[in-house]
């Protein structure tokens, strides 16, 4: 059963305070040194790790360093390069489209706004949250991956059956500058303890204050 906003807020801040205090360091999470590069390494991240993401995009970031490279890739050679990501006909599809739109609408450059981002071919909500709140220190919204999804109702956070729904759920139980951090805090705490099978109750930090604790196998 979902409690009330209040009580949600107050959990939900007790649980982030933890989370801060038990892992000093979040991640892995895609890498990036140009706000091109984290569109392209988040975007090859849907469905398969981050790891293996950063093992393919330290060849392709030496090959394809401008929105333009993209844009005039050869769709084969770019679905070799990125085959080891998954669904790379889609992906390599999507990111000769990106770049076609980032030149001929933006210059070349990753737009600043939701509205910009969300007009790259393969960018979800979710995609655009993370690269504003990285690459321009914008919070517009809350990031829902697969590991929020699927932590959030185990905290009694959220009910939603869709990820744009748990998304508004879940900002109102927290202050914008701390959207990030949810998103990472629990990809790290799903990774680490709260499995989707048999999670480590026993070790989690948020023990007393999950409703979910010992019930999940």
């Amino acid at each position: 059963m979902i409690a009330d906003v209040e009580t949600r807020k107050m959990n939900a801040k007790e649980a982030l305070r933890r989370l801060r205090k038990a892992y000093k360091v979040t991640g892995p999470f895609v890498e990036w040194s140009n706000p091109l590069e984290l569109v392209v390494g988040t975007a090859l991240s849907a469905q398969c790790t981050d790891e293996r993401v950063n093992r393919v995009t330290r060849e392709l970031f030496k090959k394809y360093k401008t929105a333009r490279d993209y844009a005039e890739a050869d769709q084969a050679t770019l679905e070799k390069e990125i085959y080891s990501t998954g669904f790379y006909r889609n992906k390599a599809k999507n990111l000769r489209g990106m770049g076609r739109v980032l030149v001929e609408e933006f210059g070349g450059e990753v737009p600043e706004t939701l509205e910009g981002l969300l007009k790259l071919p393969g960018i979800s909500n979710k995609t655009a949250y993370i690269v504003l709140a990285k690459a321009f220190g914008k919070m517009e919204g809350l990031a829902v991956d697969t590991h929020v999804f699927r932590l959030a109702p185990r905290l009694g956070w959220s009910s939603a059956k869709t990820p744009e729904k748990m998304s508004r759920e879940l900002a109102e139980l927290f202050p914008r500058e701390d959207y990030l951090d949810v998103n990472e805090y629990l990809i790290t705490h799903g990774r680490a303890i709260c499995s989707p099978r048999n999670p480590k109750c026993g070790e989690c930090v948020l023990a007393d204050i999950c409703p979910s604790f010992g019930m999940i196998r």
